[in-house]
């Protein structure tokens, strides 16, 4: 049985309680059409149980995302005409998550609707580099 929260609004959506603009849903996954959209088209994809970021979400579960994310993107994108699409992630209220619950956004972009980025780009040195990939690699 998956994990819920009877206070998220997903959970809520997943269960029925709150209606929704359904595009697919199989045992793991739901995805439905955002109800405050950046774009013509935007959609989520969240998987059926509760977790609040995608580290915690059981390995089966992010194998049935990964398996309709590039479907639906598609399907979307044929729908609304639109070649150019962003998906995003969040995780953690710092990096924009509004929602306590894993959730991947389908964006359609064109050149006046879409998600808008500003990616200051830093530079990465070599000794931070190495630095870093060893703690990576050991934690992994």
């Amino acid at each position: 049985m998956l994990p819920t929260d009877p206070n998220c609004i997903f959970c809520k959506i997943v269960a029925g309680q709150i209606p929704c603009h359904k595009i697919h849903e199989d045992d793991n996954v739901l995805a439905f059409l955002d109800v405050g959209p950046l774009s013509q088209g935007h959609t989520l994809v969240i998987p059926k149980g509760h977790w609040v970021t995608l580290d915690q979400v059981l390995s089966e579960i992010s194998a049935a995302i990964g398996k309709v994310l590039p479907v639906i993107a598609k399907a979307v994108c044929d729908a609304t005409g639109t070649p150019d699409f962003n998906i995003l992630q969040n995780n953690g209220k710092l990096a924009h998550q509004a929602v306590g619950h894993v959730h991947f956004h389908i964006i359609p972009k064109t050149a006046d609707t879409g998600l808008g980025i500003d990616w200051p780009a830093g530079k990465l040195e070599p000794q931070q580099a190495s630095d870093l990939l060893a703690k990576i690699k050991a934690s992994l």
